[in-house]
């Protein structure tokens, strides 16, 4: 995609009201629009007079629920300045400080679990907001309005840190805004995930989808299992260049490839997300996508005649688990240790890309698909991952599933991800359970950015510009009202086939993880690409100041 010219006057920035009052006017000309990037657009954005300064005098003052909300702020500003800015736990007014006021009664409704009122003045900043992440929302807005070096990690020269002076009202549509990280494909170091978690804060997402086991790599440690690390977290080498059918033609690095995180190093991650409001649902694959776990303990698999490595090529595989009663207590078991580790309300099982091969060629399969009155392989696929529903619901926790979960009937307490196209979702929801949407044809970010793809990284296919991910309306029409709020939001996803390490998969998620930002932030009546764009590159800035190896854009945006 080549955005060649873009007009000189953004789009309206007419703003929907949502509960706070009436429609206000926002920045109406191209200065303001690029003078107050926000990204992701606000419901209300007011400019007004002035600027405020930053300085090294500034302080803090915050009710007692924001405080270590403000003592982030002032640790990011930190690392930023140099400065170490005074909290107080009092959050009255003070000459040039910054205020953080829990609100009470109408707005607390109005404003929900995550919006905020933002006001700079040339004499002070104020936040309002009902909850803890609205107020974290809010001063990620208030960064945004700095000069983008506020968000290096190193202090840099003499910098007028001032921002301008603003009225912002915000909430955002959905409340699940999501990115997926595959780390079996390709192991991803736990300084990344930590990385890549703050940037989805600084794009007020909320969600962190892990894909911890595949065919590839089993990549969390299991304590009463540990083969699955010692064994299914090493592969022996890794095909080089794209998927070809025939094995002869397949060439190899010849070098292992290995990594597993510690249930300590997911404590520490789960902890550095949750201070940044952002939840960490881990996946589970089965009964499909479970060679390494195979490798591991051969007795989970149908086959026992035959053994098999960690696999080392990309597409699905064969192996399937085995649907004795021993395998599900082994994968419960499994789960029991990563509720222990994730205390999030969901728990991802995956349930996508199980071949039936070896059920269909198996006598103790089809004989247990006998015994329990099922009429084939998708409804004993369907009753494995209901034996997982029931155990998790058990424990408090609800089940996620990519969309395959509904072949052979849907279990109870499900809430699945439609990845295949909207059709899944759509006939969850109209079934009443809730849906993440995850189509490939707005959300995949391991596709093309260009069709000239000898001038991009080698990718699993597909093409995926900007505009297409901005574009992304995750809530069918075919739904009535009723049916359309179980669309919880919708997400990302990055798989790493072809994404060897963490600045490709920078390349590959960034700008078009900002873009789909705006998509689950923004309600559809304020988004306008035209105007996205416009803010793009002051937000690109940004990504520069965190060390963000984004695309770049393919032609030169018009900036005043």
């Amino acid at each position: 995609m080549t955005f060649l010219s873009l007009p000189r006057a953004a789009a309206s920035l007419a703003v929907a009201a949502l509960s706070l009052g009436p429609i206000r006017l926002g920045a109406t000309s191209l200065a303001d629009t690029t003078v107050y990037a926000v990204i992701p657009r606000p419901s209300v954005l007011t400019p007004a007079s002035g600027h405020f300064a930053l300085t090294s005098r500034t302080t803090l003052r915050t009710d007692a629920a924001f405080a270590t909300v403000a003592r982030r702020f002032a640790l990011e500003v930190e690392q930023a300045t140099g400065w170490e800015l005074v909290v107080s736990r009092v959050a009255t007014r003070a000459p040039g400080a910054i205020r953080l006021v829990r609100v009470r009664g109408r707005d607390t409704l109005a404003l929900g679990a995550e919006g905020y009122m933002l006001d700079v003045t040339p004499t002070g900043v104020t936040v309002r907001a009902a909850h803890a992440a609205g107020a974290f929302y809010a001063l990620e807005s208030f960064r945004q309005l700095l000069p983008a070096a506020i968000y290096r990690r190193a202090p840099i020269g003499l910098i007028a840190w001032s921002a301008p002076a603003v009225h912002i009202e915000d909430v955002p549509r959905f409340t699940w805004r999501g990115a997926h990280l595959d780390a079996g494909r390709h192991f991803m170091p736990k300084e990344f995930v930590k990385k890549y978690i703050d940037l989805l804060a600084h794009h007020k997402m909320n969600r962190f989808h892990w894909h911890l086991t595949e065919d590839q790599g089993w990549r969390i440690q299991i304590l009463k299992f540990p083969r699955l690390t010692e064994i299914g977290s090493c592969r022996a080498q890794t095909l080089v260049g794209p998927y070809v059918a025939e094995p002869a033609k397949r060439v190899f690095d010849g070098t292992p490839h290995c990594g597993f995180y510690t249930q300590d190093d997911i404590r520490e991650v789960v902890a550095y997300a949750a201070e940044r409001f952002v939840t960490v649902v881990p996946e589970i694959e089965m009964p499909g996508h479970a060679q390494a776990a195979i490798t591991a303990y051969p007795h989970l698999g149908v086959r026992r005649d035959t053994t098999v490595d960690v696999m080392q090529v990309w597409g699905t595989s064969d192996f399937i688990l085995n649907a004795d009663d021993a395998t599900v207590t082994f994968m419960q078991d499994v789960l029991r240790e990563v509720m222990t580790l994730f205390p999030g309300p969901y728990i991802h099982i995956g349930g996508d890309e199980a071949g039936k091969s070896q059920w269909q060629a198996s006598a103790q399969i089809q004989a247990r698909i006998k015994s329990l009155g099922l009429k084939d392989e998708h409804e004993l696929q369907s009753w494995f991952i209901r034996q997982m529903d029931t155990f998790l619901t058990k424990h408090g926790r609800r089940m996620i599933g990519w969309d395959e979960i509904l072949e052979g009937g849907l279990a109870e307490n499900a809430t699945v991800m439609s990845w295949r196209g909207y059709d899944g979702g759509i006939a969850a929801a109209k079934a009443n359970h809730d849906v993440v949407m995850a189509p490939g044809s707005h959300t995949y970010f391991d596709h093309y950015q260009s069709l000239d793809k000898a001038r991009e990284p080698l990718a699993i296919g597909g093409y995926l510009p900007l505009d297409t991910v901005y574009a992304f309306e995750p809530v069918p029409v075919s739904l009535t009202p009723t049916q359309a709020t179980h669309i919880l939001g919708a997400q990302a996803q990055l798989w790493t086939e072809y994404i060897r390490d963490p600045k490709e998969l920078e390349y590959m998620a960034f700008p078009r993880m900002s873009a789909l930002a705006e998509a689950l932030w923004s309600a559809k009546p304020r988004r306008d690409f035209a105007d996205f764009m416009l803010r793009l590159p002051a937000h690109l800035r940004r990504l520069d100041a965190l060390d963000v190896k984004y695309r770049k854009l393919d032609a030169q945006v018009v900036t005043p």
